[in-house]
C-alpha cells in the first residue's frame, strides 16, 4: 500500500535536505528602503544644530531627585514674540474674521508702473477640502472714511 499523505507527526517533521533551515534573518541585499553596508561607512555623521542643555536645571541626578520650583520654571520662559509687542493696539495688525473661501485670479490688466500686484477674488467654498494657503486668508472690511 502506497501512499503519499503524511499522517500525525510526519506532517510536522522537517524536510532531511534542509530546505527549512531558515535562520528568520533577511537578506539585507534584496530588502527595499534599506542602506546598503557600503553606504553605512560613506553616510558620516552630522553633530547637532544647538548645543546640549547642560547648563540648564536637571541634568545632574540630584537635581533631577530634588525636582524644580515653580519660580525656576518661570525664569527658563521667554517670551512669544508677536501680537502685544506693539506701543498702542492700533499700530497691531489683526486678522479678518471672516474665512475666505475658494480664491480665484483675477486679471487687473496687467503690471501698474513700478509695482506688480495679484489680485484674488472670493469664489465662495468649494466642494473639497481648503488648501493652507487658503485656509490661513481671512476677509478684512475696509475702513469705512
Amino acid at each position: 500500500m502506497e501512499r503519499n499523505d503524511a499522517f500525525g507527526d510526519d506532517v510536522y517533521q522537517p524536510q532531511a535536505d534542509g530546505a527549512l533551515d531558515h535562520t528568520g534573518e533577511l537578506d539585507m541585499e534584496d530588502a527595499l528602503g534599506e542602506p546598503n553596508a557600503d553606504d553605512l561607512l560613506d553616510s558620516g555623521y552630522s553633530p547637532p544644530e544647538k548645543p546640549r542643555v547642560c547648563g540648564r536645571y536637571g541634568t545632574t541626578g540630584e537635581e533631577q531627585r530634588r525636582g524644580e520650583s515653580l519660580e525656576e520654571r518661570m525664569r527658563q520662559e521667554e517670551p512669544e514674540a508677536g501680537l502685544g509687542d506693539g506701543e498702542e493696539p492700533d499700530e497691531e495688525y489683526s486678522g479678518g474674521n471672516r474665512r475666505a473661501g475658494r480664491l480665484m485670479f483675477m486679471d487687473t490688466g496687467g503690471v501698474d508702473g513700478d509695482s506688480w500686484h495679484m489680485v484674488g477674488r472670493d469664489v465662495g467654498i468649494d466642494g473639497g477640502a481648503a488648501s493652507a494657503e487658503e485656509a490661513a486668508m481671512h476677509i478684512m472690511e475696509e475702513p469705512v472714511a
